[in-house]
């Protein structure tokens, strides 16, 4: 997947089928984008590679956040 495009899915965008989180994009060559959570983007982005640039955010679902990280005494 491409990952040229900016800016940054933020927690405001959200999945154009559920309103999840969107982590993402797929922006048309025709115009137009779609957002999609990872799980409607697995479904939906083998139709649309052809037809899009796609922009993928899904492995910051497996990040540690800051705060996790930090070691508890």
């Amino acid at each position: 997947m491409t990952t040229a495009l900016a800016p940054s899915l933020t927690a405001a965008d959200r999945c154009d089928r559920c309103g999840a989180q969107a982590y993402v994009r797929a922006r048309l060559y025709s115009g137009g984008e779609l957002l999609f959570c990872a799980h409607h983007a697995r479904e939906h982005l083998p139709k649309l590679r052809e037809r899009a640039e796609i922009h993928d955010e899904s492995n910051r679902l497996h990040e540690t956040p800051a705060s996790a990280a930090v070691e508890e005494h």
